[in-house]
């Protein structure tokens, strides 16, 4: 007998391709319940043909927020324990059962495991604690666009690996209302370090890499920004900013500043040994991937890279061995690197023109 009742709560827009594989994984909780901001699609529909309760709302102007809070207003006052998810997540089968292991009658909130980016062998490459399982009193969201909780007390965190949250999300829908969403974040609230250093990253992806570099310096002399993880991101983006803008002795500096910052992360190595790469200078491509690889493990954080635990190093490794002239080291590593990525056209290619010149020497 469950000692909690449990209610999942969720926004979405046009996404009735997700319903079913959404809907099987959510219902181990006692109640679902959906805001649909406005689906022209068949979303509402598929949705309430599940017993799913549908509230249909456009948010105008949109904010993320506010669209949560309205959804939260949706979970029954007599729940114990409500579940934020998105309709492109899915918890591995059985979270119900370890959700009422890890509940205490203090716990106000739960910190539990997202696999926010896997391959497509379904590994997880990103992994980070997420927190957004909660009692329902007293806690709203807030800021427009990476909206967090907050709670109007004294919070009481459990934490357990044993609750999995797998995100598939579609890749081809615009992000292109989160940049103005930021920037209306960070006007309502100059302090936060948080949004500072999404805005200065944004800007980054938009290419507006002057703009990022003035925000994510901003970010870090804010008093907030105390989370070297975080910090130690907006030197590599500001060193990632100066390398697209061709200036490389400040991306470099950039850089050797993420390192001491967080020296117990692959990011920053991995974003110097890019740097060298794009210089040629092939030596510091091995000593910085090679620093790299010592790292065994990341933080359960956002604040991680694909391109630190993918195949990426032994490509960048293979790669600077060739250009050395040293062929058989580059074939060790382009082997391990399609290990990790053996359908890449480009890697396997490689090794056929490896293989190629190992046979021309041998004959």
């Amino acid at each position: 007998m469950n000692k909690y009742k449990v209610c999942v709560y969720a926004i979405c827009l046009n996404e009735e391709k997700f319903v079913d594989r959404w809907y099987e994984s959510m219902k181990e909780a006692d109640e679902i319940v959906v805001l649909d901001t406005g689906s022209t699609d068949n979303t509402v529909e598929k949705l309430r043909s599940k017993g799913i309760k549908v509230e249909i709302k456009k948010i105008e102007p949109w904010r993320f927020d506010v669209a949560r809070n309205e959804s939260l207003k949706l979970v029954p006052d007599d729940t114990d324990i409500c579940v934020c998810t998105d309709l492109d997540e899915v918890f591995l089968p059985g979270w119900r059962e370890e959700l009422e292991k890890a509940w205490t009658t203090n716990t106000t909130r739960l910190r539990y495991i997202y696999n926010w980016y896997l391959d497509e062998n379904n590994n997880p490459i990103i992994s980070f604690y997420y927190e957004k399982i909660h009692k329902k009193a007293g806690y709203s969201w807030f800021h427009p666009v990476h909206e967090i909780l907050k709670y109007d007390g004294i919070e009481t965190f459990s934490v357990t690996d044993n609750i999995i949250l797998n995100h598939y999300p579609d890749r081809t829908k615009s992000r292109s209302s989160y940049l103005p969403l930021l920037e209306m974040s960070v006007e309502e609230d100059p302090d936060d370090d948080r949004n500072t250093h999404y805005l200065g990253r944004e800007y980054m992806y938009y290419g507006k890499y002057n703009e990022a570099i003035d925000t994510l310096i901003k970010h870090l002399n804010l008093k907030g920004a105390t989370w070297k993880d975080e910090r130690c991101a907006s030197m590599r983006f500001i060193g990632r900013c100066y390398r697209n803008l061709k200036r490389y002795d400040e991306a470099k500096m950039w850089l050797k500043k993420a390192i001491q910052e967080a020296p117990y992360l692959r990011d920053p190595y991995m974003e110097l040994a890019l740097l060298y790469y794009t210089l040629e200078d092939y030596d510091e491509v091995i000593n910085y991937v090679n620093k790299a690889l010592n790292i065994k493990s990341h933080t359960k954080s956002y604040i991680n890279e694909t391109f630190s635990f993918d195949y990426t190093p032994y490509d960048l490794l293979s790669i600077a061995y060739y250009k050395k002239g040293e062929i058989e080291a580059s074939k060790v590593f382009l082997e391990k690197a399609l290990k990790i990525e053996p359908n890449d056209e480009r890697l396997n290619n490689n090794l056929k023109i490896i293989n190629d010149i190992l046979k021309e020497t041998t004959e």
